[in-house]
């Protein structure tokens, strides 16, 4: 087996007294497809698209006399299964079942804390490989969590057994402080004070990983299950926890949404000359609206600073239509020679005002040169 597998969790497993009940419900909340082990019928496997990531049991009548009931446990790889369980019994821990080989399964031993919370540790047969880094597959299991009574007693227990270390501790307020563990800097889970009200022994909390927390809630409340905690929002995403229809303690967690990286600007391009604006026809066409933008989601990551607004385009000067040039032209000769019109009249009538004056004063100078003859002859007669 490969040594990363040592100290991570490789398998969880429900043991529950309605096994029907729980494939119906299951299937519904996280959306496993159930089938039989191929080397153990009475087995059942839990998964998605072939990739197995649960296995389920029936509780047995000597379980349930001796009071256990429906609940998960988590199993741990470790390289040798034997020297873990002396390691654990040496730390105040107990075997609730001996270590035992299981065809194309490998060698498992069934254990409990100090504090009695049970767990499993396994050498999976074959050479068996660590636990894919990374997103989490939907329907694979995300995080665990123990709730006891003494959490840091706990932590040293299983950092002695598991090598886990402290990553983190989150002050949670009236609720305490809850203490993430895991391995080579990476997290694997989490340990805190229990609630009395919701269990009486420290138990461990498995979250199978969902595309949506709320919709899982409501799924669970429709098949017979029971919420306990939640949806409410935590790092990383959401999550809920709750009861099955057999009262065993289960929980779902879902990623939070991605954040839309910002679009990159586009490369700017040399500009284009300008086409001459062409002749408007007759009539001034209604000036079209811009396309206006769909609006993009504002992404999480800050985004790039604004390209600056272009400025807006000058409106080209209407230029008047040739014939309306033509037309207008057309109506000013026109006026003109109607002013002109109007003028002749007057001119003729002056003309004639100035010859009848001519002619008069013609007539008035002919009289008076008749006049002047008429007296000289006169005079010429009386001197003769």
């Amino acid at each position: 087996m490969a040594q990363g597998i040592h100290g991570r969790f490789v398998w969880q497993e429900l043991t529950t007294e309605d096994p029907a009940t729980a494939v119906s419900f299951y299937s519904k909340v996280v959306g496993w497809q159930a089938h039989p082990n191929a080397s153990h019928p009475d087995y059942t496997e839990f998964g998605i698209g072939g990739r197995s990531s649960a296995g389920m049991m029936r509780l047995s009548d000597d379980l349930r006399a001796a009071g256990v009931r429906s609940h998960w446990l988590p199993y741990v790889g470790v390289s040798d299964v034997d020297s873990s369980v002396a390691s654990a019994q040496q730390q105040g821990g107990k075997v609730l079942h001996a270590a035992q080989d299981l065809e194309h399964v490998g060698r498992f031993a069934i254990l409990a804390d100090p504090q009695g919370g049970p767990f499993a540790v396994i050498k999976p047969a074959g050479a068996g490989s660590a636990p894919a880094s990374g997103a989490v597959p939907a329907g694979s299991f995300a995080w665990l969590e123990l709730a006891t009574r003494d959490y840091e007693a706990a932590f040293e227990f299983y950092s002695k057994l598991f090598g886990w270390q402290v990553i983190r501790r989150m002050d949670m307020g009236p609720q305490g402080v809850y203490l993430i563990f895991g391995s080579d800097g990476v997290q694997r889970g989490g340990i805190y004070k229990m609630h009395q009200e919701r269990s009486s022994k420290p138990y461990w909390l498995p979250y199978a990983e969902v595309a949506s927390a709320d919709s899982a809630a409501a799924a669970a409340t429709a098949a017979g299950g029971r919420i306990l905690v939640g949806p409410m929002d935590v790092p990383g995403g959401r999550m809920v926890q709750l009861l099955d229809p057999s009262g065993a303690i289960f929980a779902v967690h879902s990623p939070a949404p991605k954040a839309t990286a910002p679009k990159p600007a586009p490369a700017k391009r040399a500009a284009a000359p300008k086409p001459a604006a062409p002749k408007p026809a007759a009539g001034t066409p209604a000036a079209s609206k811009p396309a206006t933008a769909s609006p993009t989601a504002v992404p999480a990551a800050k985004p790039s600073a604004a390209a600056p607004k272009p400025s807006a385009p000058k409106p080209a000067v209407k230029k008047k239509p040739a014939a309306k040039k033509k037309a207008a032209a057309k109506k000013k000769s026109a006026a003109r020679k109607k002013a002109a019109g109007k003028k002749k009249p007057a001119a003729k009538k002056k003309a004639v005002a100035r010859k009848k004056k001519a002619a008069a004063r013609k007539s008035a100078a002919k009289s008076a040169r008749k006049s002047s003859k008429k007296k000289t002859a006169k005079k010429a007669a009386k001197k003769k």
